[in-house]
């Protein structure tokens, strides 16, 4: 559903050209993440009142959320030292059971990403995915969006 000139939003994510960035998920329910990054990206051009391309994106996935609820902030993230196969196996066991096309997985690759821990498990964090052993899978297609995803994780935890 085109919900702004730019912004076309789909089952399991949106693209926008204004920002030149798509972003997918996959695994469990992430829609409350990407409002929160659709209101982040919208909010200057609308102001605090009313921003068209959340409202219009909240529709389409039928979610009931106000701005209020949104909460970012800095995640804690705890480096792992050393990326043994006990954690590697973790990790590979979480990408097997999420629900997604080969070639999305394939675009995975432990060995080049970040491992930390964060609250209730981990995350590998890539280039261009998040993969959180909670059951989440993000792909986008501009590292610095990472920041942008990290920032809401915390919203996760209440879905």
């Amino acid at each position: 559903m085109l919900c702004e000139e730019k912004l076309e939003v789909f089952e399991n994510g949106f693209e926008d050209g204004k920002f030149n960035l798509r972003i997918e998920y996959y695994g469990k329910d992430a829609r409350r993440l990407l409002l929160a990054v659709i209101r982040e990206l919208y909010l200057p051009d609308y102001g605090e009142d009313y921003v068209y391309p959340f409202e219009c994106a909240k529709e389409f996935w039928g979610i009931y959320m106000d701005a209020s609820e949104i909460r970012g902030e800095e995640p804690r993230l705890a480096p792992v030292k050393f990326l043994n196969q006990s954690i590697l196996n973790r990790l590979e066991k979480v990408l097997s059971e999420i629900d997604a096309p080969a070639e999305v997985k394939e675009l995975i690759d432990f060995e080049k990403a970040e491992v930390a821990k964060l609250g209730k498990g981990l995350l590998a964090l890539g280039k261009n995915f998040i993969l959180d052993e909670r059951g989440y899978l993000f792909i986008f297609n501009k590292p610095s969006v990472r920041e942008l995803i990290l920032k809401y994780m915390g919203m996760l935890d209440e879905s």
